[in-house]
C-alpha cells in the first residue's frame, strides 16, 4: 500500500508555527498517530521519514513535525527546553484534534521517547504509547553537556557539539534537563506502552529501556530490535519496527466515523 504526504503549519502556543508533514495511507485510516523525532533531529530525518511511511503502509495515518527552533519551524532552540518539547506535543495533539481527531497512539525516537512519555498525560485520546531507542529520564543528555556546563552557568548559555553539529544551549535547558521527573510520568502513564530498543544502541543504552520497563505498569511490552542502531538506518530495521507497531497497536486505535477531509 502506497502512502502520500500533506504538508502543515499549527500554532505552538507560543505564537510560532511548527512545520508538520501528515502521511496518509492511501486507503482508509485504521488510526492516527503522533511522532515524536529525536534530539536536534527533524521530522525529516530518515528515521522519522521511514518509519512513518512504514505505518501509512499499513494504514496508519501519521503526523510528524518539527520541534521549535529545529528543521522547518520558528523559534529559537537557546529558548528551548525538554519541557517546551513536551508542550510542543500537546500543542500537536490539539491541532490534530481540530483537524481530524485527536491521536491514538504516541511514538517518539530517543529524547522524543522521553517526551511522548511526558505528554501523554495531557493528550486525553492517547490509548497507547511507543518509545523507540528512549531513555528512562532526560538527564540522560548530561555527560554531552558536562564539559561545558561551567561556560554555560557563567555566561547563561554557550554553544555546544551535538552530533558535529554547534547548538546554543541554555542554563534554562540544562537545568529543565535535571530536575524534569520523567519517572513519576512513567508510573503513572496509565495507558499500554510498547518499548523498542536496539540491544546494540551506541547513544541510548538498551539499559535504558530496562529503566522504562520497570517503571511502567503492565500492559507494557518490551521488544529488542536486534543489529539494529540508533537511528535504524537499515531500512529493514524500520520496516521491522514499523510492522511490531502496527500490529501491537491495532488493538488499541479506532477511527470511528471520521472520514478524511484533506482541509488544510
Amino acid at each position: 500500500m502506497d502512502s502520500h504526504q500533506q504538508r502543515y503549519e499549527f500554532d505552538n502556543g507560543r505564537g510560532q508555527r511548527l512545520a508538520a508533514r501528515l502521511e496518509l495511507p492511501a486507503g482508509d485510516v485504521k488510526g492516527w498517530v503522533l511522532y515524536a523525532h529525536c534530539f536536534t533531529c527533524s521530522k525529516d530525518i530518515i528515521t522519522a521519514r521511514r518509519l512513518s511511511q512504514g505505518l501509512a503502509a499499513r494504514g496508519l495515518a501519521v503526523l510528524r513535525f518539527d520541534f521549535t527552533g529545529l528543521g522547518d519551524s520558528e523559534g529559537r532552540f537557546s529558548e528551548t527546553t525538554f519541557s517546551s518539547n513536551v508542550l510542543d506535543l500537546v500543542a500537536a495533539a490539539d491541532f490534530f484534534r481540530h483537524q481530524w481527531q485527536a491521536p491514538a497512539l504516541l511514538i517518539g525516537h530517543s529524547l522524543g521517547g522521553a517526551a511522548v512519555l511526558a505528554a501523554a498525560a495531557e493528550v486525553p485520546e492517547c490509548k497507547a504509547v511507543v518509545t523507540l531507542n528512549a531513555p528512562a529520564s532526560p538527564d540522560h543528555l548530561m555527560p554531552v553537556f558536562q564539559p561545558y556546563l561551567a561556560k554555560i552557568s557563567a555566561a547563561g548559555k554557550a554553544i555546544v557539539p551535538v552530533v558535529g553539529i554547534e547548538f546554543e544551549i541554555s542554563q534554562a535547558f540544562i537545568e529543565d534537563l535535571m530536575t524534569y521527573d520523567l519517572t513519576e510520568k512513567i508510573r503513572h502513564l496509565n495507558r499500554p506502552l510498547l518499548i523498542l530498543h536496539a540491544p546494540d544502541d551506541q547513544v541510548v543504552d538498551v539499559d535504558e529501556a530496562r529503566k522504562i520497563f520497570q517503571a511502567a505498569r503492565h500492559p507494557k511490552s518490551f521488544i529488542a530490535l536486534d543489529q539494529a542502531d540508533h537511528l535504524l538506518k537499515v531500512r529493514g530495521h524500520t520496516e521491522y519496527a514499523a510492522g511490531l507497531i502496527a500490529a501491537w497497536a491495532a488493538p488499541y486505535l479506532s477511527t470511528g466515523d471520521l472520514v478524511l477531509t484533506g482541509k488544510h
